[in-house]
């Protein structure tokens, strides 16, 4: 009411250490060996008063752990509402996953999402600069304005200039509430994709990672563009014209991801090869989108035995629906296209 927060909990509770002092100061003050000057007296009181120490640490210890696991809890039930795809979006078979570079921890700086809407289903795939608690903010601004951006704007472009506004009001609202150097410094590497409903693919890349095209047994580059900048340190281009890239055709599937998946290295310092391994996991068919996840995942944690050293998250998108009832023939992929998309700032 006036502006002063209460805690929700006391970091430790004052009960057990009251009663652990109160025992050391009444043992010194009314038991007679406590009082005496000789050595066993000493000793005595000497081991009364490192069991009580030992025990108050301990108890301390004990209640530090158990907040820190509080903590842990809350963090990663707050990333499992934020990190929301559904298993089956308009026909599209969905499997989504996301490790930490934080140990046991549960909260990354990574972003994804799946959404239908009138336009078609619409991705994004985002990677925040940094990871664990301070990164969980600016993911959830920026999904936030996805999944309302998603549904109003008819244009791809427009969807990812409204991500770019998103993210300068967080920022500057960081500033202005922590001033922080680094606040400056962020940024966010951001692919958004469009699936229409005839299975074409039409992508806008802020600096991400390329998405695989999963077609039979083949592995190949979505496409070789070059992107454009990540948003936050340079304004967007004045046209922001999606890139057709293909079409999806059923059975095929398009498996998006952050770069800390190929930047992964083992002990000997050797990446980590996500096209390697996704050629692996579809020899064998019928594959689902949580097999080839499944895979993956398997894969990268066998590959970094310690752990990945960045925040990792892997999207698998695989088209399941049924074929259209009107008798026109479908076109197959488009190959990888290699003409940059626009580049021309503000």
């Amino acid at each position: 009411m006036f502006g002063i927060r209460r805690p929700l909990r006391r970091a430790l509770p004052l009960g057990l250490p009251t009663a652990w002092g109160a025992l050391a100061i009444t043992y010194k003050l009314s038991c007679p060996s406590a009082r005496q000057d000789g050595l066993l007296a000493r000793i005595v009181t000497s081991a009364v008063l490192f069991a009580v120490g030992t025990g108050l640490v301990l108890h301390m210890r004990q209640a530090l752990v158990r907040e820190l696991e509080q903590a842990r809890r809350v963090a990663g039930a707050a990333q499992s509402v934020v990190l929301r795809p559904p298993p089956r979006v308009d026909g599209l078979n969905v499997a989504a996953a996301q490790l930490s570079a934080d140990r046991g921890a549960s909260v990354g700086g990574d972003l994804y999402e799946v959404i239908a809407t009138e336009h078609g289903v619409r991705v994004v795939m985002g990677d925040v600069r940094g990871h664990g608690l301070p990164a969980l903010g600016t993911v959830a601004a920026l999904l936030g304005s996805f999944r309302e951006a998603a549904h109003d704007e008819h244009d791809l472009g427009r969807v990812l200039r409204r991500l770019e506004r998103a993210l300068e009001r967080h920022l500057r609202e960081r500033a202005r509430d922590t001033p922080d150097a680094t606040v400056a410094e962020e940024f966010v590497t951001v692919l958004v994709l469009e699936i229409r409903e005839d299975g074409e693919l039409h992508v806008l890349n802020c600096g991400h990672p390329w998405p695989y095209l999963l077609s039979g047994t083949s592995v190949r580059v979505l496409s070789r563009a070059d992107p454009l900048p990540p948003l936050g340190p340079f304004p967007l281009p004045v046209d922001l014209s999606p890139m057709p890239c293909g079409r999806l055709l059923r059975g095929e599937s398009v498996v998006l991801f952050t770069d800390g998946a190929e930047d992964a290295r083992d002990t000997r310092g050797r990446f980590f090869s996500l096209s390697g391994t996704l050629e692996k996991a579809v020899r064998d068919h019928p594959v689902t989108a949580q097999q080839i996840l499944r895979a993956v995942l398997t894969a990268l944690l066998r590959h970094t035995a310690a752990g990945p050293t960045d925040d990792i998250a892997v999207l698998v998108l695989r088209n399941g629906r049924l074929p259209a009832p009107t008798s026109g023939a479908r076109g197959t992929a488009r190959p990888a296209t290699t003409h940059p998309q626009p580049t021309t700032h503000r």
